[in-house]
């Protein structure tokens, strides 16, 4: 990641307002190009931080650890665009966001502020990666999880998202820019193009095993944890789906896209190191990650 920092290019799932941030950096990486590694790397770092305090802080396992962070910081090393600084892994910044505020509103009498601000922030996140705007599917079915049908809330949280892009028409109205295209850009949902490797078997094994296991161990203790906790392990899984979803629209050859679904996947990876009755089994499973994401990184073709 530092070694052979990665120089950005705009994409054209990327949104208006991502493409002038990588305009602003772009004189400074020129002469220096570890900048997009030092943002890309404090993201993560940052978003292993918030990942684990809210793993923590709602009790969504039996004790406090710093599993949820380590299982986030260890995922996001097995492919290399899972490094890069792009408008995905920004927009993770705001769904852990969002997350949090989904959690909250469980059993509070007054929400609508919390759901406002959460519809908000979905609508900043869809102007900096235009794709994440079909998680609005994924609150409102959280909506239905977490809270009884109110239809003013709907309608509320539905308000939050659409407010940036209506203070958006009015700038682009006043300046004299308006155009349809730059309110609402291209959306189109197609199967992506992956070329095949042993090395990418390799990251989807890692992935898709821990991922089970800790699936299992959740399932196991859900009968011994409360209603809230329930709920937050399936509002993790609808993330998951969602996040999967992501990919196919505007989707593009490189993983970039994916990295969204790591905050789910380092969850249900953090059950497997935790409850693990065979202790020896996440040391392997650790040390194997390990010793992958090395081999992966020097000598693999990604890189």
């Amino acid at each position: 990641m530092f070694r052979r920092p990665h120089v950005i290019a705009a994409r054209t799932s990327d949104s208006t307002f991502f493409k002038s941030v990588i305009g602003f950096i772009e004189p400074t990486v020129k002469s220096f190009p570890l900048v997009y590694s030092f943002i890309a790397f404090g993201l993560l770092f940052l978003q292993a931080i918030m990942l684990t305090r809210f793993i923590n802080r709602n009790r969504m396992l039996n004790r406090s650890t710093y599993l949820p962070g380590m299982a986030y910081m260890l995922i996001t090393s097995l492919l290399p665009e899972w490094n890069y600084f792009s408008a995905p892994l920004v927009v993770n910044t705001i769904l852990l966001f969002v997350l949090s505020g989904l959690f909250k509103i469980y059993n509070q009498q007054n929400a609508k502020g919390i759901i406002f601000n959460i519809g908000l922030a979905l609508g900043i996140a869809s102007f900096i990666f235009f794709p994440s705007l079909t998680f609005v599917v994924w609150i409102l079915l959280a909506l239905m999880v977490m809270r009884p049908f109110r239809i003013n809330e709907w309608v509320l949280c539905l308000l939050g998202i659409t407010t940036p892009f209506y203070f958006y028409s009015i700038y682009l109205l006043v300046t004299g820019q308006w155009n349809l295209d730059a309110l609402w850009p291209h959306f189109s949902v197609s199967l992506p193009a992956i070329s095949q490797s042993v090395w990418l078997a390799g990251s989807a094994f890692l992935l898709a095993i821990p991922f089970f296991a800790g699936g299992y161990y959740v399932q196991d203790s859900l009968r011994r944890v409360l209603i809230q906790v329930r709920k937050g392990w399936s509002l993790l899984l609808l993330y998951l789906l969602g996040a999967i979803f992501i990919p196919f629209v505007n989707n593009t050859d490189s993983f970039e896209n994916w990295v969204i679904a790591a905050i789910p996947f380092a969850a249900f990876h953090a059950c497997a190191y935790l409850y693990a009755t065979l202790r020896i089994f996440p040391l392997l499973l650790f040390l194997i990650s390990v010793a992958f994401v090395l081999g992966y990184q020097y000598y693999g073709p990604g890189w």
